[in-house]
């Protein structure tokens, strides 16, 4: 039911007629952030969601313009991206990270696919039109798996000769990553498991699959397969914490996990069960999302009023709900109902 989904109410507190504030001290926006790039990207995809559940929702609509409007200032003359705004609408650097230019190529790309308005589709074309060439600057697997997203978006929807050249691209990268690190004990694109690794597995699923790569998409399903031997336990998820992350042969990292590992394995649960992948892959989708609700190593839920926690400690859970944790929340509830409403569609 659409009125059981979490809401946008914080979401909605966050953000202004700018943006989305990066950070919060416990559920109050912390204006001295300022905004980037990285979340507004984040809040569209969840922004465009809501709409899709909820075709009423005023302020969905509303939020989706805002953010919308903040990816075209965002845009430099070369297609990438500034990352970091000030409160008072200053821009802070002279150009974003790959990552947030990957995930602003992804989030666009979604918008060409899923915006449901005529008008913000083709100005969401424009800017990823105009940001394509940028996407050989992106040289990290992270950013490059981001702008992989956002191409298999845009090339289901326009299926274009130069959206497909950069696919092929980028998978040659994502595979001969593989090839240089993978082995039987550790089938991976690093020597470490570091953050949002899901996206990783999930960028050749969906990429390989619009433009037909078996080949990556049986790469996807074998990185995803090793990722899920390291973080399912039993039932529960246990995502790799960022206070010393995963090194080849080393001891892993438990802690200071990050809501947005949950929304990177459901999702790429669904994008192998879209891929024709068993059912097995949905039971690890939910079981994902059920590490914010309290199925977790704490036994804590981590969703808050609305919100979503920045984390999950040793000693407990840290009470500040920014922009990124809670939008990683919803994107995960949001996903799995749409998943549910429309089960043959791939996202």
């Amino acid at each position: 039911m659409i009125s059981d989904l979490p809401s946008l109410d914080h979401v909605a507190a966050l953000s202004d007629d700018t943006g989305i504030i990066q950070h919060a001290t416990l559920s109050v926006p912390n204006r001295s952030t300022g905004y980037c790039t990285d979340d507004v990207s984040r809040a569209l995809i969840v922004a465009l969601m809501r709409r899709a559940l909820a075709p009423q929702d005023a302020a969905a609509s509303r939020l989706a313009g805002i953010y919308l409007a903040f990816l075209h200032d965002a845009q430099l003359t070369d297609g990438r991206f500034h990352n970091f705004m000030s409160y008072e609408r200053a821009w802070l650097d002279d150009v974003g990270t790959h990552d947030s230019c990957g995930r602003a190529i992804w989030s666009l790309g979604y918008a060409v696919r899923y915006a449901g308005r005529r008008d913000w589709q083709e100005f969401a074309a424009m800017l990823f039109d105009r940001a394509l060439p940028s996407i050989e600057w992106l040289s990290y697997s992270r950013a490059q798996a981001y702008a992989l997203l956002g191409l298999a978006h845009a090339f289901r929807t326009r299926p274009r000769a130069a959206y497909r050249a950069a696919i092929e691209s980028l998978l040659a990268d994502s595979l001969a990553r593989i090839g240089a690190v993978a082995n039987e004990d550790w089938y991976w694109f690093e020597d470490v498991l570091t953050y949002d690794n899901a996206r990783l597995p999930e960028a050749l699923i969906r990429a390989g699959s619009a433009v037909g790569d078996r080949a990556a998409v049986t790469q996807g399903f074998r990185t995803l397969a090793f990722l899920e031997e390291v973080v399912f336990e039993g039932e529960l998820f246990v995502p790799i914490g960022n206070d010393g992350w995963y090194e080849r042969g080393g001891r892993r990292a438990r802690f200071a996990q990050q809501p947005l590992e949950a929304v990177a394995m459901a999702d790429a649960e669904l994008a192998a069960l879209d891929a024709s992948g068993p059912a097995a892959h949905l039971d690890r989708a939910r079981r994902a999302y059920a590490w914010y609700t309290g199925a977790n190593l704490l036994g804590v839920p981590i969703v808050r009023d609305g919100g979503c926690c920045d984390g999950l400690e040793s000693d407990g859970v840290n009470a500040n709900m920014g922009a990124e944790s809670t939008l990683a929340y919803l994107s995960c509830a949001y996903g799995l109902a749409l998943r549910q409403k429309q089960p043959a569609v791939t996202r």
